[in-house]
């Protein structure tokens, strides 16, 4: 028996497709692989699987489908607010309501309650943890998310009480960080982190990890299940820590390069979200992932690029910074974070449209003195002017003098970042004048590259030039150096 109908025409059918193959043009198809970016490509890839409401991941029947989609885990919000106002309250747990959007999951309540400081047992309080328990039972939800670190004996007693898992604002994040780390550096340091973390918290069953094996040849003094662990995880951080090292003396070598042919280096900092990656691409057409989602790039990308007079320097995109940002995350993260501390100037990009902008540039700011960096130069740049309000900007503006308004989307105020930029850019500081043979051209090219020419005339002898150039690179042209007082 067949299901199909009894009029089927095969020969009819197959005509009817005859012109589906050659409705796109081959030329067009290729054209559009070709104006994809990598930052596009990256996007589509992480987009290829997304959570979705409803679906269950526990089918009767897997045989009946061909792929399964994720649930999204149902969590509650939990914040203890000790300092500061409601708003820093209420702007803490949208944050968190945020990242836990970003980890794939869907938020049915949040409550925050006011202490001097977090219970040391259940860090909300007994009768809180009661709370959160009728919560969590009302709503079917399976996780609950803590705003903030909690300590071992804290994560243990509220998942004891509660029934269902519990995580803070460190695993958090540790867990957004490995999803979207692509890199091999990246996953490395993302690991090392998550296992400094994972190596005070390890639980299992009951006390079944502080159990010794039984039996015959298993008595007596030997390892606990979670001595082995410990001792696993050590190995395998001291592995990571090697093969960061190695990284790092690439990464260094590279910057030496840079500092030897006097290559000025600009960092783009910030608050996560702040649009860090859309200033790059408007910069440099780097053509990076841009995601409204926070940590949507954790690689650092270095675009080469020129100033209105020629002089080349490096722009480079590093990861966005967060409230709180894990202390195991920062030394994990050092060597990237490495340049913005050895960076010329820290472009500290901030999003005007913030509820509050000056707590992100002051996150940000503690972050920086943490990894040395407070030394640096800084332009601040106030990203998002088409959303943010007038009243906002105006007093951001009087609070940053040293400031730029912009927006990357729109491209509003980019002259003036650029021309901020190049004023910012260290200059150099020997004044030559010189007399170059026309057969070194490449001379002429590099002056142009990492000097500034403040004069330049071909004569019948030569090409006479006075430019701005480096002490080292000053040396390598002293055959060519004109002497007596420069012409003004």
């Amino acid at each position: 028996m067949t299901n199909a109908p009894e009029d089927f025409d095969l020969e009819a059918e197959l005509a009817e497709t005859a012109g589906w193959d050659s409705e796109v043009d081959p030329e067009e198809r290729r054209d559009e692989r070709t104006d994809q970016t990598t930052g596009s490509m990256d996007l589509a890839e992480r987009h290829a699987l997304r959570r979705v409401v409803g679906l269950s991941t526990e089918l009767e029947d897997i045989s009946e489908v061909e792929y399964r989609q994720l649930r999204l885990e149902r969590v509650v919000l939990v914040g203890v607010w000790t300092e500061g106002t409601v708003e820093d309250a209420e702007n803490s747990m949208a944050e968190l309501a945020a990242l836990a959007e970003t980890a794939g999951s869907q938020v049915l309540e949040n409550v925050y309650q006011r202490r001097d400081k977090p219970d040391p047992a259940t860090y909300i309080g007994r009768g809180k943890v009661e709370g959160v328990r009728e919560i969590v039972r009302a709503t079917g939800a399976d996780t609950v998310i803590m705003d903030g670190e909690l300590a071992p004996s804290q994560l243990r007693n509220l998942e004891d009480k509660l029934k269902v898992k519990v995580v803070d604002r460190t695993a958090l994040i540790l867990d957004i960080f490995a999803q979207h780390a692509k890199s091999k550096e990246g996953q490395a340091q993302v690991e090392l982190a998550q296992l400094s973390y994972m190596k005070q918290r390890l639980r299992g069953w009951g006390s079944s990890l502080s159990r010794q094996a039984g039996g015959i040849g298993g008595r007596g003094p030997g390892e606990t299940k979670i001595e082995t662990d410990r001792r696993r995880i050590n190995d395998k951080v001291a592995k990571l820590r090697r093969e960061l090292a190695h990284m790092k003396t690439t990464r260094q070598t590279k910057r030496n390069e840079r500092r030897r042919n006097s290559i000025p280096s600009v960092a783009i900092a910030g608050y996560t979200n702040a649009g860090k990656s859309s200033l790059l691409n408007r910069l440099t057409d780097a053509g990076v992932l841009v995601e409204d989602s926070l940590f949507a790039t954790l690689d650092p990308t270095t675009r080469r690029t020129t100033t209105s007079d020629g002089r080349i320097y490096t722009m480079s995109d590093t990861v966005g910074f967060v409230r709180h940002l894990p202390h195991d995350l920062i030394e994990a993260f050092r060597s990237t974070l490495e340049e913005v501390a050895e960076a010329d100037l820290v472009v500290h990009v901030v999003d005007g449209s913030h509820p509050d902008p000056e707590g992100q540039l002051s996150a940000v700011r503690a972050v920086f003195a943490d990894i040395d960096a407070s030394s640096v130069k800084e332009l601040v740049v106030i990203n998002k002017a088409d959303l943010a309000d007038p009243i906002t900007l105006s007093r951001l503006r009087q609070r940053e003098p040293h400031s730029v308004v912009c927006s990357a989307k729109t491209g509003e105020g980019i002259e003036d970042v650029l021309a901020a930029i190049e004023g910012d850019l260290p200059r150099p500081d020997v004044d030559v004048r010189l007399l170059l043979p026309y057969s070194r051209g490449d001379l002429v090219s590099r002056i142009h590259d990492h000097g500034e020419v403040l004069t330049i005339d071909h004569t019948g002898d030569g090409t006479l030039i006075r430019a701005r150039v480096s002490e080292a690179f000053a040396g390598e042209l002293e055959l060519y150096t004109l002497t007596g007082t420069p012409e003004a």
